[in-house]
């Protein structure tokens, strides 16, 4: 692991009392991450930048039970269930591997509000629908917006964190925001002065 990334001081502030199970999932990620087709050989040099804290600066916009879609590695629910133990996560991964991992982790790091589902997303029906759902770097919002916004209850959000890429996404997407009844659709960056790389968030109410 000589090549993980140097954890950026920044980090303690984001996780506060939870830095110990960030570090925890850090290194269980660089250790295993290539090995188990998680994370990309090039990843490690960028790890807490890129990933781990790209992830956790967008904390504190959840509450009450989110739905984390495409959990792969743990990018972003299994960071922001580390970070917010307060809110009730529902990880969705159809990858038999992905999950095995997700489990172990949520195991290791003894995390008690995590929720662990084996399926795609469009097969997933919660009767009353989550208060929050998110994903990241999963898909372009098109296609991201069918799969994310049925499990959204009525009144609830989309949290999507996406790449420099998004006002594109969003125009490319303007029929799906409609089918689906997004409003307030707008573009939050984080991080800001605090982050070397700003994380980019679509947030939509789901009427």
């Amino acid at each position: 692991m000589t090549d993980l990334e140097v954890e950026p001081a920044v980090a303690a502030e984001l996780f506060g009392d939870r830095i110990d199970v960030a570090r925890s999932f850090t290194e269980a990620l660089a250790r295993e991450g290539e090995e188990r087709g998680l994370i990309g050989p090039l990843e490690l040099p960028r790890l807490w930048t890129r990933h781990i804290l790209n992830s956790v600066i967008a904390a504190p916009l959840f509450d009450g039970s989110v739905a984390d879609i495409g959990s792969g590695a743990g990018l972003p629910g299994l960071v922001l269930a580390i970070a917010r133990p307060d809110v009730q996560w529902t990880l969705i991964e159809p990858m038999e591997r992905r999950v095995t991992w997700l489990n172990e982790q949520v195991s290791a790091l003894g995390l008690t509000n995590v929720n662990m589902v084996r399926a795609r997303a469009e097969d997933v029906r919660p009767p009353e629908g989550f208060d929050v759902v998110t994903a990241r770097a999963v898909s372009a919002l098109r296609t991201l917006i069918p799969l994310t916004a049925p499990l959204v209850r009525d009144g609830g959000e989309l949290t999507l964190l996406k790449g420099m890429n998004v006002a594109n996404e969003i125009d490319a997407a303007q029929k799906q925001i409609k089918k689906f009844r997004l409003t307030n659709v707008r573009v939050e960056v984080l991080g800001e002065g605090v982050l070397s790389e700003t994380t980019r968030v679509v947030r939509a109410t789901v009427r």
